[in-house]
C-alpha cells in the first residue's frame, strides 16, 4: 500500500512517495507496521482488518477499538472500511527523544468483542530530516596568540541536530581563510566535531581580528545546514621595536627663547599594543653634558623645551641622540638624531616716516594723482633689515616705489564721497626677519563734495486726488526729493513748471513751496467744470552748474454730491404747479405723464430714483421709480374725483440724497379727446409759451453757442499736445434709450444732456409736440460731447450725436 507524505524542508514542501510495509509476526502475534514521522493526519497506514482477516462488516457491531497510547491517541480505525488512520500527527524527535537507538516504535492495542479478541500492534515511526543543525552558542570566541606555531589545534563548540542516522551532523566547513582550516573528528558515539588548525603564522599588526563562519552539514536528502560565527582575537607579543619618523631632525631656535618654550615634540610609534607599546624617551650616552643642560626631554612625551637662556654668540648649534625604548617584558628600542640651530634674534623694528601728505581732496580727483610721500628704513642686517609697505587692500589707492625705500600714495579707482565721505589710510612696515617685526601709522584723508547727484524723487508719478469744493490754500501734498550731495549741492528748489490748459497757467491754480516741496491749491474746483491735471514740477540744486529732476503730477477732482436734481419734464415755472388735462375714458396702463429730472454730479451721485410723495388715490396711478413714467393702474370711475393731485419726488443716489420735487393737477374730462397712445403727429397746443419761455431759449442759444466755442478750443489743444504713451480715456457716458415714448430717458447725467433733453421737451416756436408712439426698434440716441480734459467713469459706448425720428 503507497501512500503520499508532504514534509516542510527550508521554504517549500516536498513530496515524499514511501512504501509502506507491514509485516506480521506469526510467532508473536505481533502485527508490526513501519511509517515515517510527521505524516498527515487522515493519512492511512494500513488495513486493519484485512491484515487481521476480520470480516469488515462486522467491525462496527463487534466494537472494533485501538487503545490510547501515554494519553495521547495518535491512530485510529475507521470501523467502516477496517482501515488504520493517523489521527494526530507524530514527530518522532518529541515521540522517541533518545538517541541512543535508532529505533521508535508505537506499541497498540487492537481490541474486538463478539468474541473479544486483542491483538498486538506495533508501528515503528522512522526518522525524516526535518532539523537542521544548530549550535549551541551562535558566536565563538577565541584567543590566539600571534606567536602560535602552524598547525596548534583549537577545539570548537560542535552542532547538534535531533535527527539520527544518515541526518544527523555528518560534516563542518569553514569559511575561506588563509590562516586557519577545520578538521573533522568523530567521537565514540559517533558525534562529529571539529577543531580549528592554525595554517599560517599570524601577524597582530597586520590583522588583529579574524572573523570566520562555521557550517555544520547533515546527511539528508536534502541536506541542512547550521552556522556560528567564529571570532579569533590575536593577541600581542613584544616583537616591534618604536620608530621615529624620521631618523634625523633639524630644528631652529630663536636666540633668548623664553625659558620652558618648546623647541620639538618628537613622536615615536610603536605598532604593538598595551605595555608592549608605551614607550619612554632618553637621551643616548652620546648626547654631551652640555645639551642635557641647555635642553630638557620629557621621557613621556618627547617634548624638548628650553632649560636655560639660549645666546646666538656662545654656541649656535647643538646636536643630540635620542633612545625611545618600550616597557614590554624584553624591550626593545629605537633612536633619532636631532640638531638644533640657534638662529639671530630680529630685536629692531622698522621705521617710517609721512613725508607729505594731502588732505582734504575733491572727490573727481583723477586717477594716479600723488596724494602722499611715505619713506621706511629699519636697522636690522639682513633679512631682518629688509622692509615692505603695505596699505588695506580695499581702498582705491595703490603704493608706488618711486626710489630706494621711497613710495608714492596714489589713486588708483575713481572716488565718490557720497558712499565713502574719508578715508583712514592705515601704512603698515614690516620686516623680513623670523619672527617679523611691524610698525604702522594711519592718515586720514577727507573727501570734497562736488555737485555730481541730480536730486531724486521717490517717484516718478504722482497721483493726487482732491475733493472738489476744497478751501483754497489746501495742502495737497509733500513733494519731496533728496539730493546726496552736501552744503549748496544739496539745497533744492521746486518749481512748477509753467502749462497752459484754457488759457489758464497752472501757476494759476496751483502753488508749490519752493523749500519744502509742499503743494497747495490756488482755488476752490468744481468737479463738474474741471476733473483732472497734468503737469510737472521741477526740483533743481544749488550747486554749479545747478542739476534738476522733474516729476509728472496728475491731479485727480473727485465729485462730491452738491448738486440737486432739476426736474427739466414736465416743465413749469419755478414753485407753480404742472396742470394736465386727460379724458375719463383713458385705458388701464396709459402714459399720463413722464417726469425726467437731471443731475449734474458723477455718475454714482446722479443716478436718480422716482417716487410718488403724495397722491390723491394710490390705486389709481403708479410711477415707475426709475423712468418716471406715471401710468394709470386702473380706468376711471364714476365715483374717482375730478380732479388728481400727484406730488413725485426725484432723489439722486448721493451721500447725503438730494431731491428734486414737481407736483401734477389733472384733471378729467369728458370729452373725446384721445388718449396720449392713440394721437397722431398733429400738434396739441397749450399756450405755455410765454415771455419766461423766450428768455429760456435765449439762455439756451448763448449757453450752447460758449459750449460749441469750448469744444473746438479743447479739441486743438488736445491736437497740440504729444500723444501719451497709454490709449486715451474713453469718452463719456453714451446712453441709448429705445422706448414707446418721445421723451428722453431719465438716466442722462450731463450738463449737455441737460440742454438737450429741454430742447426735446420744447417744441419749436413755443409749443410742445407730443408725438405718437414709434414703430418697435426705433431709438433715441443721446450723449454728451467728450471734454478736453474730463476723466469720469464711462462706459465703452462713444456715440457723440443727438438723433430723433422724423
Amino acid at each position: 500500500m503507497m501512500h503520499h507524505l508532504k514534509q516542510s524542508c527550508g521554504t517549500g514542501y516536498v513530496s515524499l512517495i514511501f512504501f509502506l510495509s507491514a509485516i506480521v509476526n506469526t510467532a508473536s502475534s505481533i502485527t508490526h507496521y513501519s511509517i515515517p514521522e510527521e505524516m498527515e493526519e487522515g493519512s492511512v497506514v494500513a488495513n486493519l482488518a484485512t491484515d487481521l482477516r476480520l470480516d469488515v462488516k462486522t467491525l462496527n457491531e463487534r466494537k472494533m477499538r485501538v487503545d490510547v497510547v501515554a494519553n495521547k491517541k495518535y491512530l485510529d480505525i475507521n470501523k467502516v472500511t477496517g482501515e488504520l488512520y493517523i489521527l494526530e500527527r507524530i514527530d518522532r524527535e518529541f515521540f522517541c527523544p533518545s538517541k541512543t537507538t535508532s529505533y521508535c516504535v508505537l506499541k497498540l492495542d487492537a481490541t474486538i468483542e463478539n468474541p473479544v479478541r486483542m491483538f498486538n500492534i506495533e508501528v515503528e515511526i522512522t526518522d525524516i530530516n526535518d532539523n537542521a543543525p544548530h549550535f549551541r552558542r551562535g558566536t565563538m570566541h577565541l584567543d590566539i596568540s600571534e606567536s602560535s606555531p602552524v598547525g596548534e589545534r583549537f577545539s570548537l563548540n560542535n552542532a547538534a541536530d535531533p535527527d539520527v542516522g544518515t541526518n544527523s551532523v555528518k560534516n563542518y566547513h569553514l569559511s575561506s581563510s588563509e590562516h586557519f582550516s577545520v578538521e573533522i573528528q568523530t567521537g565514540r558515539d559517533g558525534t562529529k566535531f571539529a577543531d580549528l588548525i592554525l595554517k599560517k603564522p599570524l601577524d597582530r599588526e597586520k590583522q588583529a581580528v579574524h572573523n570566520l563562519i562555521l557550517t555544520a552539514v547533515d546527511g539528508g536528502v536534502p541536506t541542512r545546514t547550521g552556522t556560528a560565527s567564529i571570532i579569533v582575537r590575536v593577541l600581542d607579543v613584544n616583537d616591534n621595536a618604536p620608530s621615529f619618523e624620521k631618523a634625523k631632525y633639524v630644528v631652529d631656535v630663536m636666540e633668548n627663547s623664553p625659558i620652558g618654550s618648546l623647541v620639538i615634540k618628537l613622536n615615536a610609534t610603536d605598532l604593538d599594543e598595551g605595555s608592549n607599546s608605551e614607550i619612554v624617551y632618553s637621551y643616548s650616552l652620546y648626547t654631551s653634558e652640555r645639551t642635557q643642560k641647555m635642553f630638557n626631554l620629557n621621557p613621556e612625551n618627547g617634548e624638548i623645551r628650553v632649560k636655560e637662556m639660549i645666546n646666538y654668540e656662545d654656541l649656535k648649534l647643538y646636536e643630540m641622540e635620542i633612545i625611545a625604548s618600550d616597557k614590554g617584558p624584553n624591550s626593545v628600542s629605537g633612536q633619532c638624531k636631532l640638531t638644533i640651530q640657534v638662529t639671530d634674534m630680529n630685536d629692531n623694528h622698522p621705521e617710517i616716516s609721512i613725508k607729505s601728505f594731502q588732505s582734504p581732496i575733491k572727490e573727481d580727483t583723477p586717477t594716479d594723482t600723488v596724494i602722499a610721500v611715505v619713506s621706511v628704513s629699519d636697522k636690522d642686517s639682513g633679512d631682518n633689515g629688509i622692509v615692505d609697505l603695505r596699505i588695506p587692500d580695499n581702498m582705491p589707492f595703490k603704493l608706488r616705489e618711486s626710489s630706494d625705500n621711497y613710495y608714492e600714495l596714489v589713486v588708483s579707482e575713481p572716488l565718490d564721497r557720497e558712499k565713502v565721505p574719508e578715508y583712514d589710510i592705515t601704512f603698515t612696515v614690516t620686516d623680513r626677519g623670523s619672527p617679523p617685526l611691524s610698525d604702522n601709522e594711519t592718515m586720514t584723508l577727507e573727501l570734497l563734495d562736488v555737485n555730481d547727484n541730480v536730486p531724486q524723487f521717490p517717484q516718478s508719478f504722482y497721483t493726487i486726488r482732491v475733493m472738489e469744493n476744497n478751501a483754497p490754500g489746501a495742502l495737497l501734498s509733500s513733494l519731496t526729493a533728496f539730493d546726496p550731495d552736501l552744503h549748496e549741492n544739496q539745497y533744492l528748489v521746486y518749481f512748477i513748471i509753467e502749462k497752459e490748459i484754457a488759457n489758464t497757467s497752472m501757476s494759476m491754480l496751483f502753488s508749490i513751496n519752493p523749500e519744502n516741496g509742499n503743494l497747495y491749491a490756488l482755488k476752490t474746483f468744481d468737479y463738474e467744470i474741471e476733473k483732472e491735471f497734468l503737469f510737472h514740477i521741477e526740483a533743481r540744486d544749488s550747486g554749479s552748474p545747478p542739476l534738476s529732476s522733474n516729476v509728472t503730477v496728475h491731479i485727480i477732482i473727485v465729485d462730491q454730491n452738491d448738486n440737486a436734481p432739476v426736474i427739466v419734464s414736465p416743465w413749469r415755472a419755478h414753485g407753480s404747479v404742472v396742470e394736465e388735462k386727460i379724458p375719463r375714458s383713458t385705458d388701464k396702463g396709459s402714459l399720463i405723464a413722464k417726469v425726467i429730472a437731471l443731475d449734474t454730479d458723477s455718475v454714482h451721485n446722479s443716478r436718480i430714483t422716482y417716487q410718488f410723495l403724495q397722491v390723491t388715490d394710490a390705486t389709481l396711478f403708479s410711477l415707475d421709480q426709475y423712468n418716471g413714467e406715471i401710468r394709470t393702474m386702473r380706468m376711471f370711475s364714476y365715483r374717482d374725483p375730478r380732479h388728481q393731485r400727484l406730488v413725485v419726488v426725484a432723489k439722486d443716489n448721493g451721500e447725503p440724497a438730494l431731491s428734486a420735487t414737481v407736483t401734477i393737477k389733472l384733471t378729467t374730462m369728458e370729452t373725446a379727446v384721445k388718449a396720449y397712445s392713440d394721437m397722431t403727429e398733429e400738434p396739441l397746443e397749450y399756450d405755455i409759451f410765454s415771455d419766461i419761455n423766450l428768455y429760456l431759449v435765449i439762455g439756451l442759444g448763448l449757453v450752447s453757442f460758449l459750449l460749441l466755442i469750448t469744444i473746438l478750443v479743447t479739441i486743438v489743444i488736445k491736437c497740440q499736445k504729444p500723444k501719451p504713451s497709454k490709449a486715451a480715456p474713453p469718452s463719456r457716458n453714451s446712453v441709448i434709450s429705445e422706448r414707446n415714448s418721445t421723451i428722453a430717458d431719465s438716466t442722462l447725467v450731463s450738463n449737455d444732456a441737460y440742454w438737450y433733453s429741454l430742447f426735446l421737451a420744447e417744441t419749436r416756436k413755443g409749443k410742445l409736440v407730443v408725438r405718437q408712439p414709434l414703430p418697435k426698434g426705433s431709438r433715441y440716441i443721446v450723449s454728451s460731447i467728450p471734454r478736453g480734459t474730463g476723466l469720469t467713469d464711462t462706459s465703452d459706448s462713444a456715440a457723440s450725436t443727438l438723433q430723433y425720428p422724423k
